[in-house]
């Protein structure tokens, strides 16, 4: 007999849901290694993913000064750690003074084996992808043809690399346990909390269900 394990609350509802975690929030810890060879950096990612939407690489770079990729050449197995939008959930919010505090976030967990780029030009395809992704939609957007041949200078400053995602937890911890009236007083309280609008949105996106009294 076959058992199928209950999917948790908290999972991805799609493949889509962690790439479209990574493209909003890419800023990413990179962690490798144990005892004296521990390191971890944070860096920003562009995810690459199948046609189904799931992650299956991961293309950033580091500083070439940075002693991690020397470990990471030796051994290249990698966890790469993504926090989106999270937040303080206030009991004082609620008409029930019952409830416990909490926090409510979105997260993924990529376990990677890392290769870096072979040639430059890898390198600069990789840092023009971010720049044009990075600068999309900004008034008087910036270009890297703007610094000239200080950008060639800069950029022999840095190797790109892709981490092959092998596995992938993820968890939305967006209040999809709680009930009906407390969550619409979270709602509320998120919708005059200062620069919560990016977690109001994910929780939204998360919980169909009527979110009116």
């Amino acid at each position: 007999m076959t058992v199928t394990a209950k999917k948790s609350l908290f999972e991805a509802r799609n493949d889509s849901d962690v790439l479209q975690l990574v493209l909003a929030q890419p800023l990413t810890w990179i962690v490798s290694g144990e005892g004296e060879s521990f390191r971890a950096t944070l860096l920003p990612v562009r995810p690459l993913s199948d046609p189904s939407g799931t992650v299956v690489s991961l293309v950033g770079h580091f500083a070439r000064s940075n002693d991690q990729v020397a470990f990471l050449r030796h051994t290249p197995r990698a966890a790469m750690l993504v926090l989106g939008p999270h937040g303080y959930i206030s009991p004082s919010w609620m008409n029930d003074r019952t409830q416990a505090p909490t926090w409510n976030y979105a997260s993924a967990q990529f376990l990677v084996d890392v290769e870096f780029f072979a040639d430059p030009p890898q390198t600069e395809a990789h840092l023009r992808d971010l720049v044009a992704t990075m600068e999309a939609g900004r008034p008087r957007q910036w270009s890297e043809q703007e610094m000239g041949p200080r950008y060639q200078s800069l950029s022999q400053r840095v190797i790109g690399f892709r981490a092959n995602v092998r596995a992938i937890r993820a968890k939305f911890k967006l209040g999809q346990d709680e009930r009906d009236d407390v969550f619409r007083d979270i709602v509320a309280g998120l919708g005059q909390a200062a620069d919560q609008d990016a977690l109001l949105e994910w929780m939204q996106r998360f919980n169909t269900r009527e979110q009116s009294p």
